[in-house]
């Protein structure tokens, strides 16, 4: 194993003092185990929480900022933050108009946000959890019971962000976040494992000519292990799951994300994201907004998720307004 760590041990508190230098706009609690907006929650706006497992930066720590997260609460690496994270997040970031946790369907994490909702609800704190189970490759993983969330958090974080930044009331965002997350799906592809630093190996054996298609963000399985193939034929049947899901049709108009696993180039995610293109053209689906990069990673895994939102015009509204986080920016 190679990486740049001082220890397996600390490899979350040291990544947190780097954040904590690198980004002024963010208060870092390494304590608390919390990365909260450097201003205080406007009295009346309803505030986001999300959190869970580090190793899949940069959610959800890079999302915090103005139109996106007020709070997140990083866990061990893919392991959930505990309840007493996300209860002093709240308690941080409450403006007096309620709470939205963003959970991803993995059982730690809904058992701990659970905890964490009534613990604050015993505070006065009013609190709504949105969901987020978007990927079609299983029903069920070794991981969660149902759905697992995966590239449509961030879809979530960022539009029920900017309706809670408009005024929404509590009912109102979460509901947006809810109607966000309903609207999309996804499915991933890895084409190597990733290693954890406490394990110091592959967390699983992929032979070089083989590919995980449905793979899950912390490496569990997916439909089939199958031999490598080009591109176009990995998208084609990529999409094929998340159209048989959700069927979209002529005129459709979608958002659509092409995110990294953490260990593949760019120059790769645009030639997925051409072949993704291309599916929708033939379909007569309209590409509304667009989003490349590595958002909703697992750690050093070479590989590719992709996500489809159906929007309207409010959605994309929302998707439009400002947002000024460390990874992710516009309209500022």
């Amino acid at each position: 194993m190679k990486k740049l760590i001082n220890s397996p041990d600390d490899v979350v508190t040291d990544a947190l003092a780097g954040i904590a230098a690198a980004h002024p706009g963010l208060s870092v609690d390494p304590k608390a185990r919390m990365i909260t907006r450097a201003a205080q929650t406007k009295i009346g706006k309803v505030a986001l929480v999300s959190g869970g497992g580090s190793g899949h930066e940069p959610l959800h720590g890079g999302f915090v900022g103005a139109g996106m997260l007020d709070a997140a609460c990083p866990g061990e690496i893919f392991t959930s933050p505990v309840p007493d994270q996300m209860l002093a997040a709240a308690k941080a970031v409450d403006g007096g108009a309620g709470v939205v946790f963003v959970v991803k369907n993995y059982t730690g994490d809904v058992l701990n946000f659970r905890m964490a909702a009534e613990f604050a609800e015993d505070e006065g704190i009013s609190v709504q959890t949105v969901l987020v189970d978007d990927d079609v490759a299983v029903q069920d993983s070794t991981w969660t019971a149902g759905r697992r969330g995966t590239g449509a958090t961030l879809l979530v974080e960022k539009i029920a962000g900017a309706a809670a930044e408009f005024g929404g009331s509590l009912d109102e965002v979460a509901a947006t976040g809810r109607r966000v997350n309903a609207a999309s799906r996804s499915f991933a592809v890895a084409l190597t494992s990733c290693t954890t630093p406490a394990a110091g190996r592959p967390g699983f054996d992929l032979p070089e000519d083989e590919i995980e298609v449905g793979v899950g963000i912390h490496g569990e399985p997916g439909r089939s292990r199958e031999k490598i193939r080009p591109a176009k034929q990995i998208v084609a049947d990529a999409m094929a799951a998340i159209l048989d899901d959700q069927p979209l049709e002529p005129g459709d108009e979608v958002i659509a994300l092409v995110n990294g696993l953490g260990g593949t180039p760019l120059l790769e995610l645009y030639i997925v994201f051409g072949e993704v293109a291309a599916v929708l053209a033939a379909r007569g689906v309209r590409i509304a907004r667009s989003l490349v990069g590595n958002y909703v990673t697992s750690l050093d895994m070479a590989g590719v998720s992709i996500t489809l939102c159906r929007a309207d015009e409010e959605l994309l509204t929302l998707w439009d307004a400002p947002v000024n986080t460390p990874a992710l920016r516009w309209g500022v």
